[in-house]
């Protein structure tokens, strides 16, 4: 793996802390315009401050702490986003490595892809009675075509000197799959991966708004019927911070990848 230098670190550092007071600016700036409507960053950290004071409460069914409310949705998305690379991967080997594969399926993956989470939700309260699930199968759905394309393109992308090693050898298709495919498509998938995280994560919000119950979406609704939006400014800030973090997390796992590659 590259290493990273201390003066990189900090050039990344101060980057980003001008970034942040970009953003802040922006935001006192529109307060200002709106005359307070849209609250202040000060007004709304300490609201921040006493959301964090204790974030694990739990009062009954719509009044919990903002702690349980991420974890809620933490884990949909985690169960979504799993159960959607288990089916996207090998859809895009198979998309990739075959023209049957790719003749058959990409039409399938042109018509779904532009569908929007919301035509998914009434069929995943029809398939599975229950909003959990269907907020689950919609992250599933609608998260899984970025790695679909991604792992296709990988593999369709493999040289043919490769492809001509294995044949040498008298690779068998497991042996070509593990040593030739997936090595070579894995940078490939990790891309389609982190766009497909971030889509879920996209996801999860309108879906917990139309589920209710409990979920950081769920905060946001639930904050602008109890008409605090410095609440809902809180959420937003987590929410970002959260696909900041997922982002960042696969974006290391794809530089390191790239790097052992090379």
């Amino acid at each position: 793996m590259k290493s990273i230098s201390i003066k990189e670190i900090a050039t990344n550092v101060a980057y980003f802390l001008a970034s942040m007071a970009i953003l802040l600016g922006l935001w006192q700036l529109i307060s200002v315009i709106t005359k307070a409507e849209i609250p202040n960053p000060a007004s709304t950290w300490i609201v921040f401050k006493e959301l964090i004071a204790d974030p694990f409460y739990d009062y009954g069914p719509n009044d919990k702490g903002i702690g349980i409310q991420l974890f809620s949705s933490l884990g949909r998305v985690s169960t979504g986003f799993a159960l959607g690379s288990l089916i996207a991967i090998p859809m895009g080997l198979l998309m990739g490595s075959t023209k049957i594969g790719m003749n058959l399926l990409n039409p399938i993956v042109q018509i779904l892809r532009p569908v929007s989470p919301l035509a998914w939700f009434p069929l995943g309260l029809l398939a599975f009675k229950a909003s959990d699930g269907a907020t689950i199968f919609i992250i599933a759905i609608t998260s899984l075509w970025p790695t679909v394309i991604n792992t296709a393109f990988g593999v369709s992308s493999i040289p043919d000197d490769h492809k001509n090693v294995g044949k040498a050898f008298g690779f068998s298709k497991w042996k070509y799959l593990t040593k030739i495919m997936l090595p070579f498509a894995l940078p490939h998938i990790i891309t389609g991966l982190r766009l497909s995280i971030g889509i879920a994560w996209v996801v999860i919000v309108a879906g917990e708004m139309l589920s209710g119950g409990v979920g950081i979406g769920f905060f946001v609704w639930d904050s602008w019927n109890g008409l605090s939006l410095e609440r809902i400014l809180v959420a937003i800030l987590i929410i970002g911070t959260v696909g900041l973090l997922f982002d960042k997390a696969f974006n290391a796992l794809q530089n390191a990848f790239t790097w052992e590659k090379k």
